[in-house]
């Protein structure tokens, strides 16, 4: 039979049976309208993560737009993502250009046909693809002229997921200054020269010095400035910090045809074709000042190694210490006496003595500042000034250096010889505020040096040398505890904000002192920095935590704190290798944090070992990131894997927001390079809750656990369930 038409005006009814329940009917218009609901309730929600979305974006603008730099974030695929407005403003020709989604690609075709790019004329394409192979597979920074005359330095990087952050940096006026100096240099009357700070060899001389010296251009450019000189001296430059200018230095120098020539020199450090280099302007004084400069000098300096004499030191600690008196600071004398150096002239005769005393005064000179004062008081006895001391412990350091460079052994005259030293500190103004009363003060407390233990330091005072000895004792005692397995690793864990688990701890040293009890690490790390032991503590922590988190569920990771000074020694990633070989644990469950002090000295050595540790697989971390020289250029020197939010900026975040602006940009920039953001001293569930809300991945503070030793952890895992990462709620009481 054919179906029944329902009647014209009257909805189909269906029927929707509940147990227990008569039938009853279920109309369409009621099935509309919930979802209705729902498509309106699933709107309000996307509406609100755009929102956010846009709110983390505009944080990320605001901090790259107060970069002096450009900056430019593109995909993989070279389409615009995020610019600054330095960014703009260096490409305004082509600004109108700049749409997110937009390829660079696209802008630059455009800006070579409006002629933004004069390098590019006449061979368009080339020049094209040349710069899109610079774009797509960076390497060094490269320049780029555009057609206003601005020149700009263009770094281009890889992020991990392959998208592409650029840097650009208008050196126009560099590059004028450059054009300036290439100027004034070739035309100038005054002969001068251009040599490598590093091996001092000749870059550059202009028309006046291969006249005044005789040399022909090709012949310079095979010496260096030792070659000019009549006596080995050091440089005028030597111990100086770069940028600094010195004038009027006296210097010797041998002319072409052999004759000896006197010079007031001026130098001044550059940067030559790329390398550091320093700039010399030589004025011949030979006729008026030899007669004149060498009665100086005599009056005023040791013969023997050129050090300043007793009467120029004290003329030197006189300025020192008239100028450290209208701001306070501290003046360190110390006076340093050779050990047994009388037996070195009567073994091996007084040729070899004065070779050594010359030498002795060299790695002296190497120690020292340009602030510092040097001399030669007598036969075997030096003494040094060192300004800006703010603590008696800034002398210990010192002294420390002094005496370890003067202990390696001289290669005299086919002798190696072995000489140690003592050395006795007195400080201003406690111990005189005169030259001479601190110089008299210093050398008793060298007698005492030699007396109590040669091979020492000792103080004048004995309040401050009571404290050495604290010092020094603390020292013994912690190579004791390291040679006797003594320190112990605790671990704090890192928690996940969103779902609560711990993902893994650090290990954190503690010392548990027989008769001290637990001595905190502020105390003896900075003895282990000072002393050299930190990389015998931190190889043991190391071992120690490797060896624990073996034992640990394989999803739980360890992160160890390194020092600066470890990756000094050189055999850093050796002693990883090793570690992981032994303790099993695999290399992605190994977590290394430094700090940003390391990257200050921007070391190929160092950033090569940090890639090679992750290459090996291990997570590096960026710890304590805010508190100290936090810069960008960091973060594109090498690729970390975490950034940790120093816990200063955590404290009180709910409360505070500056605060939470700061930890804010940081989870965005995070974000933005994929890394993750761990927030330390975590203690409030206010916090917790702030944190989360700003999208923080982790967080670590007493709010979750203290730090625990290694026994505890197992149960603390296995509690880890209880804790609700709604409530915030510490994992231990």
């Amino acid at each position: 039979m054919p179906k029944k038409k329902p009647i014209a005006g009257k909805p189909k009814k269906s029927i929707v049976r509940f147990p227990g329940r008569p039938a009853k009917p279920a109309t369409k218009l009621s099935t509309s309208r919930n979802a209705a609901s729902e498509i309106a309730h699933k709107r309000t929600e996307i509406e609100a993560a755009l929102f956010e979305a846009r709110k983390s974006h505009e944080r990320l603008r605001e901090a790259i737009d107060i970069l002096p730099q450009g900056v430019v974030f593109l995909d993989a695929d070279g389409r615009y993502i995020l610019w600054n407005k330095k960014y703009a403003e260096m490409y305004s020709r082509s600004s109108d250009l700049f749409k997110p989604g937009a390829r660079l690609e696209d802008t630059i075709r455009v800006g070579v046909a409006r002629g933004d790019y004069p390098e590019a004329i006449g061979r368009e394409e080339e020049w094209i693809d040349a710069r899109l192979k610079k774009l797509f597979q960076p390497g060094e920074r490269h320049e780029q002229r555009l057609a206003d005359g601005r020149v700009i330095m263009i770094d281009e990087r890889l992020t991990g997921d392959g998208d592409i952050i650029g840097l650009r940096v208008d050196i126009t006026e560099l590059k004028q200054r450059e054009a300036s100096f290439r100027l004034l240099f070739d035309s100038n009357p005054v002969p001068m020269i251009v040599c490598a700070q590093g091996d001092e060899r000749i870059l550059a001389v202009n028309d006046a010095a291969i006249a005044h010296y005789g040399y022909s251009r090709s012949e310079f450019e095979k010496l260096t400035i030792r070659n000019l000189q009549a006596f080995d001296v050091e440089p005028p430059w030597a111990g100086e910090h770069a940028g600094d200018e010195r004038a009027a230095h006296a210097w010797k120098h041998v002319r072409a045809d052999g004759a000896l020539i006197d010079l007031a020199i001026y130098s001044r450090h550059l940067v030559y074709s790329g390398r550091p280099a320093v700039l010399l302007a030589l004025m011949d004084t030979t006729e008026r000042k030899r007669a004149e400069a060498r009665l100086t000098f005599m009056a005023q300096h040791d013969g023997l190694t050129g050090l300043a004499n007793r009467n120029l030191l004290r003329q030197q600690m006189d300025d020192i210490l008239l100028r450290t008196r209208r701001n306070a600071e501290k003046v360190a004398v110390l006076v340093l006496g050779l050990d047994h150096f009388k037996a070195i002239n009567d073994t091996l005769g007084h040729g070899v003595g004065d070779k050594l005393l010359r030498g002795v005064g060299k790695r002296l000179q190497s120690m020292l500042r340009k602030d510092d004062a040097l001399a030669r008081l007598n036969s075997d006895e030096f003494a040094i000034v060192l300004t800006g001391v703010t603590r008696p412990e800034d002398a210990v350091f010192m002294a420390r250096r002094l005496l370890d460079a003067i202990g390696d052994p001289y290669l005299l005259d086919g002798h190696s010889v072995v000489i140690g030293a003592s050395i006795g500190i007195a400080m201003s103004p406690g111990d005189g505020d005169e030259s001479e009363k601190l110089l008299k003060n210093a050398d008793l407390a060298l007698s005492r040096a030699k007396n109590d233990s040669r091979g020492t330091f000792s103080f004048f005072e004995a309040g401050m040398d009571a404290r050495a000895q604290t010092r020094r004792k603390i020292e013994t005692e912690l190579r004791e505890a390291v040679q006797g397995d003594a320190l112990r690793p605790y671990y704090q864990p890192l928690v996940d904000l969103s779902s609560g688990r711990i993902t893994g701890f650090e290990a954190l040293v503690r010392w548990p002192h027989p008769e001290r009890g637990m001595i905190s690490p502020a105390e003896f790390i900075p003895v282990a920095e000072e002393t050299g032991l930190i990389n015998a503590v931190g190889g043991l922590m190391l071992r120690r935590a490797c060896t624990d988190a073996a034992q640990w569920p394989d999803d739980v990771r360890v992160a160890v704190n390194l020092s600066p000074l470890q990756f000094r020694v050189g055999n850093l990633l050796s002693l990883v290798v090793d570690t992981l070989k032994q303790s099993g644990l695999p290399a992605k469950r190994l977590e290394l944090e430094i700090t940003e002090t390391l990257l200050l000295e921007k070391s190929s050595e160092v950033l090569a070992t940090l890639h090679a540790l992750r290459a090996l697989g291990v997570r590096i971390s960026m710890d304590d990131f805010g508190t100290g020289y936090s810069s960008l250029s960091y973060l594109r020197s090498f690729p970390f894997d975490k950034i940790k939010i120093d816990q200063s900026f955590v404290r009180d975040l709910a409360a505070n927001p500056d605060a939470q602006a700061i930890v804010r940009s940081i989870i965005s920039l995070g974000k933005g390079l994929g890394v993750t953001i761990t927030a330390e001293g975590v203690e409030t569930e206010a916090e917790v809750s702030c944190l989360r809300n700003e999208g923080c991945h982790e967080g670590q503070g007493f709010l979750f656990s203290r730090a625990r030793p290694n026994g505890e952890i197992v149960s603390l895992l296995q509690t880890q369930g209880n804790w609700s990462a709604a409530t915030g709620a510490a994992l231990v009481a």
